[in-house]
C-alpha cells in the first residue's frame, strides 16, 4: 500500500493469502482512496486460492482478474498486459 501511495502504479499485483493483511481487504482499502487514480488501478489476484468461490470473492472485492498458483509466467504476463493496455482501462 505504502508503494501504490507514492508511486504511480499500472497494474497490482497482490496475492490473497498475505502473512498481515489478506489480499481482499487491501484491494478493499485501494478501493476506497479518494485519489482516482490510484483507487482505480487495474489489480490481478494472483494465489493458490484457486476454487470458483475465490474467484468470484476475488471479482466481488475489487480485482479485475484472479489467477491460481501456479500459473507460467507467459499467462501472467498476457493477464498484466491485457490490465495494463489502454483500451482496458476504466
Amino acid at each position: 500500500m505504502e508503494h501504490l501511495l507514492a508511486e504511480p502504479v499500472d497494474v497490482l499485483i497482490c496475492d490473497i493469502g498475505m502473512p498481515d493483511e489478506d489480499g481482499f481487504s487491501l484491494i478493499r482499502r485501494v478501493r476506497a482512496l479518494d485519489d482516482i487514480r490510484k483507487s482505480e488501478v487495474a489489480a490481478v489476484a494472483l494465489t493458490a486460492y484457486a476454487r470458483l468461490e475465490d474467484r468470484t470473492e476475488a471479482i466481488r472485492a475489487g480485482f479485475q482478474n484472479h489467477v491460481p498458483k501456479p500459473v507460467e509466467p507467459a499467462e501472467l504476463l498476457a493477464v498484466v498486459q491485457g490490465l495494463a493496455s489502454p483500451r482496458s482501462k476504466r
